[in-house]
């Protein structure tokens, strides 16, 4: 399969004269009715890297929404968002549809600067999610979406003055709080695949100390996040709302739970259970065993008699 071209947008400008539209009221921030959007077949066959900040709904657009290692629909309700730098792609799907609608707020890194927003608005862990998660929005949380955004549309197409800036940022940074809130919202609601998840994970702990996968050294929180098709920081944030801890502390968890099954069944030494588990030095695996447990490892198999 021909791989599509990427192209990149660098300014916000830009984006208005490749679809067709109008040129910005502002040059740093935009809100785009996406029923104005027009695309040339030869950009609808390209993937796209943006220079600047992109959230947006969509609907009706027969088309899927390429992002990471994920596909959606722009069914109705579905937002997304994307940081400077992403690549993303749209495969249409059928043709073009008049009652398409949605809208995209568009916000230039340069708006931001010397803001506090600047320094944390890439903290916002969605901006990873939506690489494997859109947010799923409910018929009054679009409303509440709607309405920040409609406030920022209107604070830009009036006379500019010294207080425009913070008042936009201020809408921004509550819409950003809003979507921190769905988000966490939608992480309870979908319990069955959230669980789902969790079961795999554990599999995947399983898989890789019961083969010879071990000699390569312990289980990254990377390579367990690729083998279940999501973010690093999208499995963090999923298992701290089912369990309480991170991955790194259910990798560590793991790993406290099969070194305590060695020393209490087997003769094998610390140093060849260390090595068994991936630990490249014995010294690691004793600090991180008395870290979890209070005890080292020679006391914790003291208990259980076991010859050495």
């Amino acid at each position: 399969m021909t791989a599509k071209p990427i192209r990149r947008l660098k300014t916000i400008t830009e984006f208005h004269r490749t679809r067709g539209l109008k040129p910005p009221q502002h040059p740093l921030v935009s809100v785009v009715d996406y029923a104005d959007v027009q695309l040339s077949e030869e950009d609808r066959d390209a993937s796209w890297i943006y220079d600047f900040y992109s959230i947006a709904i969509k609907r009706n657009l027969n088309a899927k929404f390429h992002y990471g290692q994920q596909e959606y629909d722009f069914d109705e309700g579905v937002m997304y968002f994307i940081a400077p730098g992403q690549v993303f792609s749209v495969s249409f799907t059928g043709a073009e549809t008049w009652e398409r609608s949605g809208w995209i707020l568009l916000v230039h890194p340069d708006f931001l600067w010397n803001t506090p927003l600047a320094k944390t608005i890439r903290q916002y862990e969605f901006f990873d999610y939506s690489v494997h998660e859109a947010l799923h929005l409910s018929e009054k949380e679009e409303t509440t979406m709607k309405g920040l955004i409609e406030n920022i549309e209107q604070e830009y197409n009036n006379n500019i003055d010294k207080f425009s800036k913070n008042i936009i940022i201020a809408q921004l940074e509550t819409l950003l709080s809003y979507a921190d809130r769905f988000y966490q919202r939608q992480f309870i609601t979908r319990t069955i695949t959230n669980h789902k998840i969790l079961s795999r994970f554990e599999e995947i702990l399983d898989e890789h100390f019961n083969s010879t996968l071990v000699v390569h050294g312990l289980p990254s929180v990377q390579l367990i996040a690729e083998s279940l098709n999501v973010s690093p920081n999208y499995l963090s944030g999923l298992l701290k709302n089912l369990t309480g801890q991170t991955t790194q502390q259910h990798i560590h968890n793991y790993l406290i739970e099969r070194a305590k099954q060695k020393l209490s069944t087997t003769s094998l030494s610390v140093s060849e259970i260390a090595y068994e588990l991936g630990f490249e030095h014995p010294q690691s695996f004793s600090k991180l065993f008395k870290s979890k447990t209070a005890v080292t490892p020679l006391d914790f198999r003291a208990k259980f008699n076991v010859d050495m």
